[in-house]
């Protein structure tokens, strides 16, 4: 049994930062205060000697990275020279002449514009294997194999096709706009940046920080304070991160003491960390890059994809929160004291902090498009930061906010760029299509019932973007996800909105889905935990989020789940999906709250129940309210049971839960 720690005692330090650091992004390399430290509040003035968040990361060469060496100068000036070459007004040999030229010369490049566009080609994949390691461009070459040897393939086979030659293949990497250039490094250059930049200043200006006190605050008198405080902590700094593994890293930094004080183990604190952290990629206003691309692809506001987002986000921190009272009362976590001022204190003295969001909101509500919105919020959220003195903009520190931020969509940028031979291959090729009549004729196979064989589409597809998104990141993965999975969905009549957040989600599910879990291998940094247990406690902590996205797509009722349909329509699903969810967390966690343990019995029932209740439609629902009610009956029978033996009833002994 894991020895708990003393509950007023000598508490437990922050672990040191360094390990933390390793795992997150320059703009989140914040000190966090230790445990016993009372949150800034109006009756404490800011000590001078608080470090900004963000101004304790190292330059390079403190930091232990060499610097560019000449090589990689050369490398930079030839991506230079390949990126400006399109519009060159002056000829090069046959080729350059400037944009117009160039266009004029898609499908019958010259020897010149093969040659950069096959620099372009491959300085892009270098810049990927730097910026996210060689599974992505190795992805990217077997797609372009693909392009090339495609041919070769039978033709009685599905996904045969005629064959490009490699001048085809630069042609449409380079000169079209599904390649390079396509939507994804559009929307990078438009509007990630942007928000990354304001992430990058918000946390700069202390928001961060005080998002995390302001959680600790909140739940510090609370049974379960300790994971409450994480998962709140997760979900409000997903409002300005945007980024699941920085914001697991970010929390648990501060988070971690608490809950081992508490009694977790490292490998449960570590998957309730990543689980808590993903959120970020799913939290309004600034969701994941790939909401952005969402956007353009379907002709919407960015407004409107944070409408579809806002339910299914309360559903995922909802199913978070149970998980984390279920383990509170199975394992018997002990209540911890924790020093922290009153919330309404630290609102008071540092609730400016939210202005900066609350005004992306309402401009993007009266119009206003999302790039000015986001400047203008940046701007007031610098500005700001002069109410605090221990984290005011000043120049120097504003420009390592920007670097921050730049620095911090450098790898997004490089994925969204190289999304575009995917995209590109897809398209010339016709893989799509020829994908989504496989993934559909797969389930006709098994049923020729319609509504049958849109759910078995909708489970192998998420299987599916599952096993895609742990090779890829989350942007790329939904781009590959939309562009050959989207196109079954939508010809099996699934709405645009809810195809195009069903792939959101399995893409964002995949940081913490093993073997790869990104999210949990931040947070086993953090705890010290073993990884693949905490992969496994991440994945169980949010098993309630990987059915909430099918029901976007079986049934026309799923929509309400996206904010459309009308008011009715909207509550009656949150309502029947927040009871699914309920039903799923103590299915997972084997306890129902306030009532004891479940059975494995109950629990089968159970998660019957939360799969019925996906349906949305009155039959379903009304049998898997009925099979919820069994499995409460069944709890509060073994209740009674275990009572009358005289058994145990109240909350076990703490036991070690890291498989």
């Amino acid at each position: 049994m894991r020895r708990l720690a003393r509950r007023h005692d000598t508490p437990a330090r922050v672990p040191p930062r360094q390990r933390a650091a390793d795992a997150a992004p320059p703009e989140h390399d914040s000190a966090a205060p230790s445990e016993h430290a009372p949150p800034r509040d109006s009756a404490a003035p800011p000590d001078d000697s608080d470090t900004p968040p963000g101004d304790t990361a190292a330059p390079p060469s403190a930091a232990g990275r060499s610097r560019p060496t000449p090589a990689d100068w050369a490398l930079a000036a030839l991506a230079l020279a390949a990126c400006l070459y399109p519009v060159l007004p002056f000829s090069i040999g046959s080729g350059g002449g400037g944009y117009d030229a160039f266009l004029d010369r898609q499908g019958l490049l010259v020897p010149a514009d093969l040659v950069m566009g096959t620099v372009l080609l491959l300085l892009l994949l270098e810049a990927c294997r730097r910026t996210t390691g060689w599974i992505l461009p190795a992805v990217c070459l077997l797609f372009l194999g693909y392009g090339y040897y495609g041919g070769l393939l039978p033709q009685s086979w599905p996904v045969a096709h005629a064959g490009l030659d490699f001048s085809q293949l630069v042609d449409a990497f380079y000169n079209s706009d599904s390649g390079f250039y396509g939507t994804p490094l559009d929307v990078a250059a438009s509007y990630i940046v942007l928000f990354t930049i304001y992430g990058a200043v918000l946390d700069h200006s202390g928001a961060g920080r005080f998002f995390v006190e302001l959680s600790t605050a909140a739940f510090r008198r609370s049974r379960t304070a300790a994971g409450r405080t994480a998962v709140a902590s997760g979900f409000l700094l997903g409002t300005v991160s945007g980024s699941g593994a920085a914001t697991t890293v970010s929390i648990g930094a501060v988070t971690w003491p608490i809950l081992r004080r508490a009694g977790y183990p490292a490998e449960r604190a570590g998957g309730m960390l990543a689980a808590a952290g993903v959120g970020a990629i799913l939290s309004p206003p600034t969701l994941g890059a790939a909401a952005f691309i969402i956007a353009e692809y379907l002709g919407v506001s960015y407004l409107q994809v944070l409408g579809w987002a806002t339910v299914p986000t309360i559903l995922y921190y909802l199913g978070i929160l149970l998980a984390v009272e279920i383990d509170a009362r199975r394992s018997g976590v002990r209540p911890v004291a924790i020093d922290a001022a009153s919330p309404w204190r630290l609102l008071a003295r540092f609730g400016y902090h939210f202005a900066s969001l609350v005004v992306i909101v309402v401009l993007l509500a009266l119009g206003m498009s999302a790039t000015r919105a986001v400047v203008l919020a940046t701007a007031l959220a610098a500005v700001l930061s002069f109410l605090d003195r221990s984290h005011r903009l000043t120049p120097a520190r504003l420009v390592g906010s920007l670097v921050a931020g730049v620095r911090g969509v450098l790898a997004v940028t490089a994925v969204c760029a190289a999304a575009g031979i995917i995209t590109a291959t897809t398209t010339k090729t016709g893989l799509g299509p020829q994908a989504a009549a496989l993934l559909v004729d797969g389930a006709r196979m098994l049923t020729s019932d319609p509504a049958a064989v849109l759910v078995l589409t909708a489970v192998l597809a998420a299987v599916a973007l599952s096993l895609l998104g742990l090779a890829v990141p989350v942007t790329a993965s939904f781009v590959i996800g939309w562009v050959i999975i989207g196109p079954a969905l939508l010809d099996l009549g699934v709405a645009a909105p809810a195809a195009a957040m069903f792939v959101f989600y399995f893409a964002v599910l995949s940081e913490v889905s093993p073997p790869t879990a990104l999210a949990a291998v931040a947070a086993s940094a953090v705890t010290g935990g073993r990884l693949v247990p905490t992969m496994w406690q991440a994945l169980r902590y949010a098993l309630p989020a990987y059915l909430i996205p099918i029901a976007f797509v079986i049934t026309p009722a799923g929509l309400g789940l996206l904010g459309i349909g009308g008011v009715r329509r909207v509550a009656v699903a949150a309502v029947v999906l927040a009871v699914s969810v309920t039903v799923l967390a103590v299915a997972a966690g084997g306890w129902l709250p306030g009532v004891g343990p479940a059975g494995v019995p109950e629990r089968v029932v159970a998660a019957l129940a939360g799969v019925f209740l996906l349906r949305l439609e009155a039959v379903p629902v009304a049998v898997g309210v009925g099979l919820a009610v069994v499995a409460v009956a069944g709890v509060l029978v073994r209740r009674g049971s275990a009572g009358r033996s005289g058994g145990p009833t109240g909350t076990p002994e703490l036991r070690e839960v890291a498989q």
